[in-house]
């Protein structure tokens, strides 16, 4: 039975506390932001602890969440619209130019230098915050970086030059590294071995490797845990020795008390995938998420706990959630509190990943919080952190967590024994991970001028993945989230409007600007309406721009995330056309001047509605999919059953696959691919590319040696924005791009 849903509370009363930069000689883009905390000296005191299996223990004093808020509120910019953004500027003439031919100081150049990419955060022995920092200027290097604490201290590099960390695990990667004390254990990406580091400072800090040199890297390993009872590490190992495309993953435990370099033991295993490993305060239960083929782990998963022997082995095993074949669910996220009760995130019954704890008595759940919105998101990459658990000084437990509801992020505290949710309004509106510091929450979030951030609450932004950003907000289009009706009668879906915003500029008033319309990748993704500086890169230049959530997306329940269940290729391209449909009707943007762009599934959903659809008149496609049957035969293990749930039996497959309905195209396309991609092998765009050039269209192939799924090198994501925007403007825009970029050469066409 569900408890009562009780109603958020807040508190007005506040006192004002100055934001400051942690970036020397680098202005914050929330440099100027306010907390505004309310007055509860007269509170009762809260105990916030980490179990030991995460870190050392650690504690702070804090004011009673439960019915009184912390509030951080962001200043009068966060609230106007753009044009309140723009006005606040001296008045200043503007030139009027066709949309399209604008002139931005938005450039690739700073898109593609800009944006790090944050892998992780983990905070060290003396409470210290360490991030994982990917650098497009480094080629895409990931480096641990441990974070100034204080002022007058630097950011410091911890990892060693000849080393990256990043894990190839189910080719997507995450939890590539785990801290404890002054100990971090991490993936090097180069033979993926696994290297234990001291990272206090002395000249002891070379990394040394723990597991086998296999002579290359065929085994992998991710989402690790340390075991103090046993002084080991318990991680996923994948294991592609036998075979690349069908590899065996289990969890093994590295034992870390010898100086000889040991085979790992494998301690769960028997299944086709696993995640999460977590153990309890004391070491003595270890609880992970499993999941077999045809399933996804959004489809079903299931939730174990292994009870751990005097002798270090798993003696018994009890399936928590999952194992009732009539209840459709996929927990995720396990977690213990510091009090040795287990929770986790599920979506049984409601279809809503909500709160949900174990009562190991009885084995049976419960749930903490029912709310129709996300607590938790699809298991792509290991390592996800959606919640903390804290105690107060009664010793009762209070889970800090973000939740996804309507199109945006909120920060809460859970209260477990009153089964109360109390809502702190801060500025971000996409929050992603939270890490447990020493008196205070690290939080990943972002907004739609913030970048990518992580903000020390109650304190202070102390990373961002653009520190230099700010200076451009005057040219940020401000998403608008829409709702548009579908090809179904009643049925809506969503999208982020962003129209052409540019102080210096405005077009003539009977012009409509072009759209360039996103789908996201997945296709069991969401796009959020945070700040992207490469969105901001079309609209600063005349364009609209649209990055649509279409039925199957996640972050609106598993009734909307299961549209495309055997759908694919039908549901997303519909709703992607029904929304520049809704654009153009609603008078918003030229319908004779629509693109559409993707990569990946967002790649395979762009060259199916150019194929199956008249909507759209030119097309970008980034490591997309031509050959939906292909793609079955020749992925990695972990999606190799996936297409199935969305495609459906051998018809289907071929009438889905754009390859095979060369004839139905009728417009330009330029397609991207690295050459070391996995997941769509680089065959499915040259396949794409030689029928499209034999046919006579307009097409070019840009291919890249040494990028994977996704570019991570500055130069290549520099280039493909340039020549996206010049290959629109040439053959639909009919305008002169501003910058000097020269376009490669265009099949058909040059």
């Amino acid at each position: 039975m569900h408890p009562p849903v009780r109603s958020i509370q807040k508190k007005k009363k506040k006192q004002n506390v100055e934001i400051v930069s942690t970036f020397p000689a680098q202005p914050s883009p929330m440099a100027s932001l306010t907390i505004c905390r309310a007055t509860l000296t007269r509170l009762p005191a809260l105990q916030l602890t980490t179990s030991p299996s995460a870190s050392p223990s650690v504690s702070f004093n804090f004011n009673c969440f439960r019915s009184r808020i912390l509030r951080i509120i962001s200043p009068k910019r966060h609230h106007h619209h753009r044009a309140t953004m723009a006005s606040s500027a001296p008045a200043q003439e503007r030139t009027t130019a066709p949309y399209g031919s604008w002139k931005s100081p938005i450039t690739a150049d700073v898109v593609s230098g800009a944006s790090k990419y944050l892998g992780g955060t983990a905070v060290d022995g003396q409470g210290r915050l360490i991030v994982l920092e990917s650098r497009p200027n480094e080629g895409g290097r990931a480096v641990l970086v441990r974070l100034a604490d204080k002022a007058g201290d630097e950011a410091v590099d911890l990892t060693p030059k000849e080393f990256a960390v990043r894990t190839t695990c189910q080719e997507y990667g995450g939890g590539a590294f785990a801290v404890s004390g002054d100990t971090v254990i991490f993936s090097n990406y180069k033979d993926q071995r696994l290297y234990k580091q001291s990272i206090n400072g002395r000249a002891d800090s070379t990394p040394v490797a723990i597991t086998p040199d296999y002579g290359g890297p065929v085994i992998s390993y991710a989402d690790g845990v340390f075991d103090y009872r046993f002084n080991r590490f318990f991680t996923v190992r994948e294991d592609q020795r036998e075979s690349a495309t069908n590899s065996t993953t289990t969890i093994v435990a590295v034992d870390l008390n010898g100086k000889d370099v040991q085979e790992p033991t494998v301690v769960i295993s028997g299944n086709d995938f696993y995640a999460f490993p977590r153990l309890d305060p004391k070491g003595e239960r270890i609880a992970w998420i499993e999941w077999g083929h045809p399933n996804m782990p959004w489809d079903r998963s299931e939730l174990w706990v292994g009870y751990i022997s005097e002798n270090g082995e798993i003696h018994k095993r009890t399936c928590v959630a999952g194992y009732d074949p009539s209840l459709v669910e996929s927990p995720t996220e396990p977690k213990w509190s510091p009090g040795g009760e287990l929770f986790f995130v599920t979506d049984r019954k409601s279809g809503f990943w909500n709160l949900y704890k174990w009562i190991e008595s009885e084995n049976s759940v419960q749930v903490v919080y029912s709310l129709d919105a996300e607590f938790s998101k699809p298991l792509w990459v290991f390592g996800s952190s959606s919640y903390v658990l804290l105690q107060n000084n009664e010793g009762k437990n209070l889970i800090a967590c973000g939740y996804r509801q309507k199109g945006r992020s909120y920060l809460s505290i859970v209260d477990d024994a009153q089964s109360s949710l109390s809502v702190l309004d801060i500025p971000f509106t996409d929050i992603d991970n939270i890490t447990l510091g020493n008196h205070c929450l690290y939080i990943e979030g972002a907004s739609a001028v913030d970048p990518s951030s992580v903000a020390k609450v109650l304190n202070h932004i102390i990373w961002s993945s653009s520190p230099d950003s700010s200076k451009y907000q005057s040219y940020y289009s401000l998403p608008e989230f829409i709702e548009f009706p579908t090809e179904v009668p009643g049925q809506s879906a969503y999208a982020y409007f962003y129209p052409p915003s540019n102080p210096d500029y405005q077009a003539s008033k009977d012009e409509k600007p072009p759209l360039l319309l996103k789908s996201h990748g997945g296709p069991t993704g969401e796009t959020r309406g945070i700040l992207n500086l490469s969105v901001h890169y079309w609209t600063s230049r005349g364009w609209a721009f649209v990055d649509v959530n279409y039925g199957g997306s996640t972050g609106y329940g598993r009734e909307y995330r299961d549209r495309l269940l055997l759908k694919w290729g039908i549901v997303d391209v519909n709703d992607c056309c029904s929304c520049a449909k809704f654009l153009v009707d609603s008078g918003l943007v030229d319908g004779n001047r629509l693109c559409i762009t993707g990569g990946s599934a967002g790649g395979y959903t762009t060259l199916a509605a150019l194929a199956f659809k008249d909507t759209f008149k030119a097309g970008s496609s980034l490591y997309g999919v031509a050959d939906v049957g292909l793609l079955r035969a020749e992925t990695h293990k972990f999606e190799s059953h996936y297409i199935d749930n969305l495609v459906g039996d051998e018809k289907d497959y071929y009438e889905r696959s754009p390859i095979n309905f060369v004839d139905q195209f009728s417009c330009p396309i330029i397609l991207f691919q690295g050459l070391e991609d996995k997941v769509v092998p680089p065959d499915q765009a040259r396949k794409i590319y030689e029928a499209l050039k034999k046919k006579g269209l307009p097409v070019a192939l840009v291919e890249y040696e040494g990028e994977q799924h996704g570019f991570r090198k500055a130069e290549n994501i520099k280039f493909t924005l340039e020549q996206q925007m010049v290959f629109f403007a040439r053959l639909v825009g009919h305008f002169n791009v501003a910058d000097e970029i020269t376009p490669i050469k265009i099949e058909n066409f040059d």
